[in-house]
C-alpha cells in the first residue's frame, strides 16, 4: 500500500496520528473532521496514498465510496440534520488543500451560511451547443 511519509491522512490511515474514527475496512477510513465546517463533519480516506480521485484503484475507490454509502445517514443522524454536502476538491486547483483523495460529509441545515455547489462559482461559462457536444465527444469512451 503506498504511503506518503508527509501526508497526514497517510498517518491517520495508519494509526500514527490518533484521530476520531467512525468506522474502517481494510482499504479507507472514516473519521471526524479536526477542522470541522459543521458538527459531525467527516472525512473518508483511502488507507493507500492517491492525491486525485482518479489515481485509485478499483477496490480502493470502491472502498472509499462503501464507506461514504455507510456512514452519511449515521453522520446526519448524529448531528440532528437530514441533509448533507458530500464533496470532494480533486486537485490544487479545486480547493484541494491535503493531496490525498478525501471526501467530506458535512451535515446541513437550514440557514448555516453554506450554500449549493452552484453558489462556489462566480464565473459561469457560457457554452454554446457545439461546445457542449465537443466536450461531450471527448469524454465519450466508445468514440
Amino acid at each position: 500500500m503506498p504511503q506518503d511519509p508527509n501526508c497526514i491522512f497517510c498517518k491517520i490511515a495508519t494509526g500514527q496520528i490518533p484521530a476520531r474514527v467512525i468506522m474502517q475496512n481494510d482499504r479507507a477510513t472514516a473519521f471526524l473532521d479536526a477542522f470541522p465546517l459543521a458538527a459531525g463533519h467527516t472525512l473518508v480516506v483511502p488507507k493507500a496514498h492517491f492525491q486525485k480521485v482518479q489515481d485509485m484503484d478499483a477496490p480502493d475507490a470502491q472502498a472509499v465510496f462503501d464507506l461514504v454509502y455507510k456512514i452519511t445517514a449515521r453522520v446526519e443522524s448524529a448531528a440532528g440534520t437530514g441533509a448533507s454536502t458530500i464533496a470532494i476538491h480533486n486537485g490544487k486547483e479545486a480547493g484541494q488543500e491535503v493531496s490525498h483523495v478525501h471526501i467530506h460529509i458535512i451535515p446541513r441545515k437550514p440557514g448555516d451560511g453554506a450554500g449549493p455547489v452552484h453558489s462556489m462559482f462566480k464565473n459561469r461559462p457560457k457554452l454554446s451547443a457545439q461546445e457542449m457536444d465537443a466536450l461531450l465527444d471527448k469524454m465519450n469512451p466508445a468514440k
